[in-house]
């Protein structure tokens, strides 16, 4: 009989949610002790606090002093229905949001605050007291899925697959059938005009204009069912980068939205840069040699009728492996069998998040995860002889361990 003692991990802090500033300049780390703040290039360390308590979600407000946390972890540091805004240079709470139930998600920007909860979105002013704007009802959004935008924010709808855009100034609410399953991630453009949505899926990434919900595009990542971890749009707004639980990168073409702008819409409203990269790697890979907007991976067989659709889907033009590594909290048993991982009170989701992509300029993205082996890696897409290609420059465990 094994009678060993359990192994102590906890050598040192955890992470348990990452996630960028709007322009991926920086990152904001919650731990199980407190939070920090990194640079995104270099990744160097830049703000830490101790709370000897979890931060289970951050958000941060570009390079301002003000930053939205969530508790979270085996011990939270504020209770989990709670957003506090932290004046970061004050060193205090300077707003607090009360809810009746675990807040899963919060973004900021200078004029709104945006809460998701497991059934419910609401927006804020950014004010002292904020005050309520609107509320929304959702399907069950365990994952916190919300996008706020200077002029639309998105979020799912009250039937599994469907995604509510609404125009701040307005309140005009319109409704897209964006997928016939729930949806797993989402985000929006820099400039607002496109949303891209994933599924529980994970074989399709579709794009829509947030001006009059047309579908602008169909992705296809995979054939296999994947979890997406993060889907996000370059700065020019050309290029859509996504990262799944298949532990690979993929970067996308995406059409011009402004050729959309005239289609007919099928969703319902209701009224109330650089080509090149001047680096080389050894890392890289290579994408095909017909390097067109509508890659088509299988070529001649395409074009050919009464296939299955799959075949004529667009596909990513270059991808790359990333590092997902552990979760906080999975252990092994005292017979050296691995533990399930069991869901983190105050974390969207349960488990802390993978692969978050943020893309420093046209060329160049910066992925981060959470985790007990927290990992900043680096890629670069290029383009050679044979077409442009995507590879990773380098990579750090950023919390030193």
């Amino acid at each position: 009989m094994n009678t060993r003692p359990a192994i102590d991990e906890s050598t040192g802090p955890v992470s348990l949610s990452v996630g960028f500033n709007q322009d991926s300049s920086c990152f904001a780390v919650g731990l199980d002790t407190g939070f920090c703040v990194f640079n995104s290039d270099p990744c160097e360390l830049k703000v830490s606090r101790e709370f000897n308590a979890g931060i289970g979600a951050t958000e941060m407000l570009g390079k301002a002093n003000y930053v939205a946390l969530v508790g979270g972890g085996k011990n939270p540091k504020f209770p989990t229905n709670k957003v506090i805004i932290w004046d970061d240079a004050k060193q205090v709470a300077a707003v607090t949001l009360e809810f009746r139930s675990p807040v899963l998600q919060a973004r900021l920007s200078r004029s709104q605050i945006l809460v998701a909860l497991l059934n419910s979105v609401l927006l804020y002013a950014f004010s002292s007291p904020p005050k309520q704007v609107s509320s929304f009802e959702t399907a069950d959004n365990p994952s916190g899925l919300c996008c706020l935008g200077s002029k639309v924010i998105a979020f799912p709808g009250r039937t599994p697959g469907q995604v509510q855009i609404v125009e701040i100034s307005s309140g005009n609410v319109s409704i897209v059938p964006a997928h016939s399953s729930p949806l797993k991630a989402m985000t929006l453009s820099p400039n607002g005009e496109i949303l891209a949505t994933a599924s529980e899926t994970g074989t399709l990434i579709r794009l829509f204009s947030t001006t009059n919900c047309a579908r602008i595009s169909e992705l296809r990542r995979g054939v296999d069912p994947a979890a997406i971890f993060s889907l996000a749009i370059s700065p020019s707004n050309a290029l859509l980068a996504v990262t799944s639980d298949k532990a690979t990168l993929h970067i996308f073409d995406i059409p011009h939205s402004s050729d959309f702008t005239s289609r007919n819409s099928s969703a319902v409203v209701i009224s109330n840069s650089r080509s090149s990269s001047p680096y080389s790697t050894s890392e890289r890979s290579i994408a095909s040699s017909s390097d067109t907007t509508n890659r088509q991976k299988w070529g001649i067989l395409g074009k050919l009728p009464l296939l299955p659709r799959l075949f004529s889907d667009t596909y990513s033009f270059a991808s790359a492996p990333i590092a997902i590594d552990d979760d906080p909290y999975s252990s092994l048993s005292l017979n050296g069998t691995a533990k399930p991982s069991v869901p983190i009170q105050g974390i969207p989701g349960g488990k802390a998040r993978k692969g978050v992509i943020g893309w420093l300029d046209d060329w160049m993205i910066v992925v981060i995860g959470a985790g007990r082996d927290g990992r900043w890696e680096k890629f670069v897409i290029g383009k050679g002889e044979q077409g442009r290609w995507i590879g990773r420059m380098g990579w750090k465990r950023y919390l030193g361990v």
